[in-house]
């Protein structure tokens, strides 16, 4: 599965990896440094800059990985949402169930 992270920033989101690979829940991990996020928060538009964390795992870390990454995150309410993966790669996702 494929889990999708913001993080307030790069830094944050290598606090974040590092925890994750650390505990050996997750096979991989990418982050992109800026993306320019828009939402509602409270009631009001809001809008800041920050990195996406795309983490690649198996579905029974999923709860694991959720928990870790509210405990590393500055977040009162992260964003953590699980994809499954159809397909891809054989060879990469083997190595994924290798890992995990």
């Amino acid at each position: 599965m494929v889990i999708l992270v913001t993080a307030g920033n790069e830094e944050e989101g290598r606090r974040i990896a590092r925890g994750l690979l650390k505990e050996k829940c997750i096979a991989c991990i990418n982050i992109i440094p800026r993306i320019d996020s828009h939402f509602l928060w409270k009631g009001k538009i809001e809008r800041a800059s920050e990195a996406l964390l795309i983490v690649k795992t198996k579905k029974p870390y999923l709860k694991k990985v959720t928990k870790l990454v509210k405990e590393l995150h500055s977040y009162e309410v992260p964003e953590i949402i699980a994809l499954p993966i159809v397909g891809g790669n054989k060879d990469y996702l083997d190595w994924i169930e290798e890992e995990v």
